[in-house]
């Protein structure tokens, strides 16, 4: 598949540079025949929908790039869905279930589990092949006050994550720690745009391909706008989606039973929360125009991909959850992915179903170098393409307990291409939806329609896979 990328690449070198092309249009020919760079772009619980309210983002990536209309995330909390994206792996392998430190949790149990992720990763991979790398923006939850930098990178620029501050926060860069204040110019996500920019520019000089992996905290509580961005969506009311308030939740699990019809008071202030979110965005849609445009000026955008994706969804009302995340609902799993880059062609849309453990084995299939064996992903390279078959039939949905906006058990769930869903919760409650009848997910057909016998098989494959059987298990093999 690369060497598809490869003759497209040198098909677009021929033509500019028999067309007498120079300045930029010559530097970037130059440039498209070396290792690809990659920029991925991460928001924080972000949902799907969000997307309206980027329009440079749009227009940059959606209108120049592939939209995924099917890509989800296997366990919908920061820290697991941050785990799986560096390792490849679902969370029953990364060991990464929680946002809080523990031997299952939180930074720590990132750094306890398969002799430490922190020393065998996409960035440490791409370090070892030549890749300047860097992270900038946060890194696991409650990695905080520490000058400590993980193995792999080149440039490390982590907000502590204890809080979730937009002003008056402190950064590990590269070993100092550095307090940022209140003034308009230490804007979290500001802050951010800059120092990518500045990173780019270094490894331009440097003449090396780079990956950027830019994360911030925007859309994620406390949602504070940026001051130029204050009241530019004042009274913005959250989409009223089938599933908001949800009427009727006599076939839903006890714990959603037990949600009370949303109160005026609450649906204001689900409507507020909505309004400051959607505000952040905007300094993130001008971080990924102001990357967009460092990459024009250094020669650099046709020979880079731009990832822009979330960690996971998030509920605002939908089902009567006034606002959480861990859920195995299409809320919180559902979330945007755009990528632009050579070979992707502009305008371009997919609706095969992609997963937060295919950017690794991408990013590795695009330098060029081998993709480790305990990766459970698979190449989004066909995709990107247009030369995909078939991506994957199904995909494992996995969760401990979770006490966002109310206690949830542990569960295990089956997603299927066709729009099956299947969970199992501990303590033996079941559901079981037809999203292509039902895509809000309002009638649970678990004691009502034949028994997913074939489902719960696949399930049980997908809840003890590890790397090659993923795909298998995927695949229905």
């Amino acid at each position: 598949m690369r060497r598809t990328v490869l003759l497209l690449i040198s098909a677009a070198l021929s033509v500019v540079l028999l067309s007498g092309g120079s300045g930029t249009t010559f530097r970037e020919a130059q440039a498209i025949t070396a290792k690809p760079n990659f920029v991925f772009i991460l928001a924080d619980d972000m949902r799907k929908d969000d997307l309206t309210y980027m329009p440079k983002t749009r227009s940059l990536l959606e209108d120049k790039g592939i939209t995924f209309s099917n890509a989800y995330v296997s366990n919908p909390l920061c820290c697991p869905s941050r785990a799986t994206i560096m390792r490849g792996q679902y969370a029953h392998n990364t060991g990464v279930w929680d946002n809080v430190n523990g031997t299952d949790g939180g930074w720590q149990g990132y750094r306890s589990n398969n002799g430490n992720n922190e020393n065998d990763n996409i960035a440490t991979r791409l370090h070892k092949a030549g890749y300047r790398t860097a992270l900038i923006g946060k890194y696991l939850n409650e990695y905080a006050n520490t000058t400590y930098k993980p193995p792999g990178w080149d440039k490390w620029f982590a907000t502590f994550a204890l809080t979730f501050d937009y002003f008056n926060y402190d950064v590990n860069d590269n070993g100092t720690i550095r307090h940022f204040g209140t003034s308009d110019s230490a804007y979290l996500t500001d802050v951010l745009r800059r120092q990518t920019r500045s990173f780019i520019d270094t490894s331009v000089a440097q003449g090396k391909p780079f990956f950027a992996y830019v994360t911030p905290i925007a859309p994620h509580n406390p949602a504070n706008a940026a001051p130029r961005d204050l009241h530019t969506y004042d009274g913005e009311k959250v989409t009223r989606l089938d599933s908001f308030n949800e009427a009727d939740v006599s076939e839903k699990p006890p714990w959603i039973k037990s949600l009370p019809i949303l109160t005026r008071a609450q649906i204001a202030d689900i409507d507020k929360r909505h309004e400051n979110r959607v505000e952040t965005l905007q300094a993130l849609d001008d971080l990924v125009e102001g990357v967009a445009n460092k990459l024009q000026r250094s020669g650099q955008l046709s020979n880079t991909y731009v990832v822009f994706t979330s960690d996971n969804g998030y509920h605002l009302g939908e089902h009567r959850i006034p606002k959480a995340k861990g859920r195995p609902y299409e809320e919180d799993i559902h979330v945007p992915l755009l990528v632009r880059g050579p070979g992707v062609a502009a305008g371009s849309s997919t609706d095969e179903l992609v997963l937060n453990t295919d950017y690794f084995p991408t990013f590795t299939e695009l330098a060029g170098i081998p993709t480790p064996s305990y990766v459970d992903g698979r190449s989004l390279l066909p995709v990107l393409t247009g030369t995909a078959t078939k991506q994957r039939s199904a995909i494992l949905l996995e969760a401990h307990q979770t006490k966002q906006g109310g206690e949830t058990p542990a569960y295990s769930g089956i997603r299927t291409a066709s729009g099956s869903k299947y969970i199992e919760y501990e303590g033996g409650v079941r559901e079981l939806y037809d999203l292509v009848a039902d895509p809000y997910e309002l009638t649970n057909n678990y004691d009502s329609a034949p028994r997913p016998d074939a489902l719960e098989e696949r399930l049980q494959a997908l809840k003890s896979c590890a790397g090659v059987t993923c795909r298998q298990a995927e695949d229905g093999q």
